[in-house]
């Protein structure tokens, strides 16, 4: 199911502002943990602390309401709407992450090999990503090897997709065939000169 047709199933297609006549009928306020959050799909889930059945938390929501991740872990209170297929987050109310699982402690994905960085974050240009695909290339500049991205290592720390000259931070080490990527995240902007 493509991001629309979750939003049409499930009443996401507007933006819910904070007027009154925009807040659905029957609003709870829950607190509770992240259980998993997959931002590729597009949702996750939240288990409540009252033990009830996980609640969907859909991506719209969490951009919305300026966040742009939900790491496993992390404590969260919602406001959460009784919908067909169960309780649904409305609106954020509070994310506290410092109880959250950073994505480098999370078990190895199945699907790729896992390197071990070989040093800090390097800054990186995207050269090209093809999500289809399932992996792409940065690189550090003329002259250096390129470095491997794959689409599960952007799942774990909560990237969509790159586009062609973005700025990521890398760590990275050796794979099996080369350089590949082992965490990473967005630069806030550039931090010195670039050369075009």
């Amino acid at each position: 199911m493509g991001t629309n047709d979750f939003e049409a199933r499930f009443g996401l297609g507007r933006e819910a502002g904070d007027h009154i006549e925009d807040r659905p009928v029957g609003l709870v306020e829950i607190a509770g943990a992240i259980k998993w959050f997959d931002v590729a799909k597009g949702y996750g889930f939240i288990v409540p602390d009252n033990g009830g059945h996980d609640i969907l938390l859909h991506v719209s929501v969490l951009r919305r309401d300026g966040y742009q991740a939900a790491f496993e872990g992390a404590r969260v209170v919602v406001e959460a709407v009784e919908r067909p297929k169960g309780l649904q987050v409305f609106r954020i109310l509070s994310m506290d992450e410092s109880t959250a699982i950073h994505p480098a402690q999370l078990p190895p994905a199945r699907t790729h090999v896992q390197v071990t960085p070989s040093g800090g974050f390097e800054r990186t240009t995207v050269k090209w990503f093809n999500r289809l695909r399932g992996f792409g290339f940065v690189s550090r500049g003329d002259g250096t090897p390129d470095i491997f991205v794959h689409m599960e290592t952007l799942r774990r720390f909560g990237i969509m997709d790159l586009k062609p000259g973005q700025i990521l931070l890398v760590r990275f080490g050796n794979g099996p065939k080369g350089l590949m990527a082992a965490e990473l995240r967005l630069a806030d902007g550039p931090t010195g000169p670039q050369s075009h």
